[in-house]
């Protein structure tokens, strides 16, 4: 029984049924089996953005087919060549915001399978697993939009997935209006995304 993440060995791959047993509070997540821990708590700012983002797509999604999700929301990212099981499972992760099309794919323990739409913030410490590990993970199991939020600089990426490859959509900076491609004429305020 694995009760304190320092009895975690980061150099081992782990699997999704090795982690629902364990008996921790901090958030960890698994990356292609391989532990990612959240290093700082996030920022003022951080939790700012993510809340106000969060907001307006809630309001959006209002009567609509489709969910979206906060951290901390586990995403079990599957490998569509074995068997789904909890064995199986090597990458559960927890995006800031996600959104989810399709409803089957939702559970009592999270998504199962890939979101739409995923949004990172960056904060200190996590910029490289957001932009080049979850990066990869995210574009080679399909997810449609990835937004990369830096909330000290003020810009959104927007990559959109094209024949199975994510493409640089725009980068969009504070006053811009930030159009979703998922949803056709949905558009976010960057102005209120990064009121401080």
């Amino acid at each position: 029984m694995i009760t304190d993440i320092n009895q975690l060995d980061f150099t081992k791959q782990y699997t999704y049924a090795d982690y629902l047993t364990w008996q921790f509070e901090d958030r960890v997540e698994l990356i292609r089996g391989f532990v990612s821990k959240d290093g700082l708590k996030p920022m003022r700012l951080h939790q700012d953005v993510s809340g106000s983002t969060y907001t307006k797509i809630f309001n959006y999604l209002e009567g609509k087919a489709c969910k979206v999700y906060a951290a901390p929301f586990d995403v079990r990212l599957i490998n569509k060549r074995k068997p789904v099981n909890n064995q199986s499972i090597l990458s559960v992760v927890q995006p800031d915001i996600c959104v989810i099309c399709d409803l089957d794919k939702l559970d009592d323990r999270g998504c199962l399978g890939s979101p739409d739409w995923i949004i990172e913030i960056l904060s200190p410490g996590n910029s490289k697993k957001e932009m080049k590990e979850k990066y990869s993970l995210y574009e080679e199991n399909g997810v449609r939009e990835y937004w990369i939020i830096s909330p000290i600089h003020q810009f959104v990426q927007v990559y959109h997935l094209i024949e199975e490859k994510f493409v640089l959509s725009d980068t969009y900076y504070q006053g811009d209006d930030i159009p979703v491609g998922i949803f056709e004429g949905f558009f976010i305020d960057s102005k209120k995304m990064f009121v401080s």
